[in-house]
């Protein structure tokens, strides 16, 4: 399968102070590892492009845009919450992280590539519609998933997010809305909190106890995603491909492997082709120690694109 990946030189410049995890050296580690192993010679490269503010618009109210905007500092850091900083290149960096995503639809969907891997920051699922949190200021998969319905009118969307935390923000912008499943595997209880407990039809919540390894998590997403996704038949899947349950990971306490991550590409992989005509979009989320975050997206990429 061809694989796209996309990333911003602005997402490099969104710097949230240097002791903060969620730091510019995500985006370094990553990329680099990839030319040192000659993978990157195997991937397409693109640009990505800032999201318009009706594609934000799309997902978050004009108040929440509004309110981020007015936040941006001349310079140093401006907090959101405890946990998210804004800098003087933030908003840049937001709005060419939501925009690969808009632009890695177009590029599924016309046919351009049959995966594509958003390589970008700030992360995204954490951000609720009118709230942003845990490191996200806007939900970038949420902005992918609203332009795939509006601009290339697909009916049925889904969302897997395997993310050591729960996609709180997903499943706030996506609950009511039964064209889009989300699932969620997370470690319980952690951060954030909120919406981990709701129940709706297309809204799946796997919780996770700490110490989770790698057998008894394979076993609860097969139990609960590809059950899932038969039902919803989803046309193109979209993943928060987060890489913080990884038992080197310093922010949560699931026990993964690097070669889960290989296995989850393999899984979706597999699962998008049965359902949607192998049509993946992957937008990065958490993975705080870079050495593991590093190789963890290596062994996704490979098994995601058949490698």
């Amino acid at each position: 399968m061809s694989t796209t990946v996309i990333t911003h030189a602005s997402c490099q410049q969104h710097d949230m102070g240097a002791d903060h995890p969620e730091s510019p050296q995500r985006i370094h580690a990553i990329t680099g590892y990839l030319r040192r192993t000659g993978l990157a010679q195997e991937l397409r490269w693109r640009t990505a492009l800032p999201a318009s503010r009706e594609q934000v618009l799309a997902v978050h109210p004009e108040s929440h845009f509004q309110h981020i905007v007015a936040q941006v500092p001349a310079r140093g850091l401006a907090m959101l919450d405890g946990d998210t900083l804004l800098c003087p290149h933030s908003l840049d960096a937001a709005l060419h992280a939501a925009g690969a995503a808009t632009q890695a639809v177009d590029a599924v969907l016309s046919g351009d590539t049959q995966t594509a891997f958003c390589a970008v920051r700030p992360p995204g699922h954490h951000a609720e519609q009118n709230q942003a949190m845990g490191f996200c200021v806007f939900n970038n998969v949420a902005v992918g998933v609203r332009h795939a319905q509006q601009h290339w009118n697909l009916k049925r969307v889904a969302v897997l997010d395997f993310d050591v935390h729960h996609g709180n923000g997903t499943v706030d912008i996506f609950q009511g809305d039964p064209d889009v499943l989300v699932c969620s595997s997370f470690q319980f209880p952690l951060f954030p909190g909120r919406l981990q407990d709701l129940r709706r039809p297309q809204i799946i919540n796997t919780p996770l106890p700490a110490g989770t390894r790698s057998t008894a998590f394979r076993k609860a997403l097969e139990r609960d995603w590809i059950p899932a996704l038969e039902a919803h038949r989803p046309e193109i899947i979209f993943v928060s491909a987060g890489f913080d349950a990884h038992r080197e990971d310093p922010l949560a306490q699931l026990m993964l492997e690097d070669a889960d991550y290989r296995w989850l590409g393999e899984l979706i992989r597999d699962q998008s082709k049965i359902h949607a005509q192998g049509r993946t979009i992957s937008l990065l989320e958490g993975g705080y120690h870079l050495d593991a975050l590093a190789r963890s997206v290596q062994e996704y990429l490979e098994g995601l694109s058949g490698f």
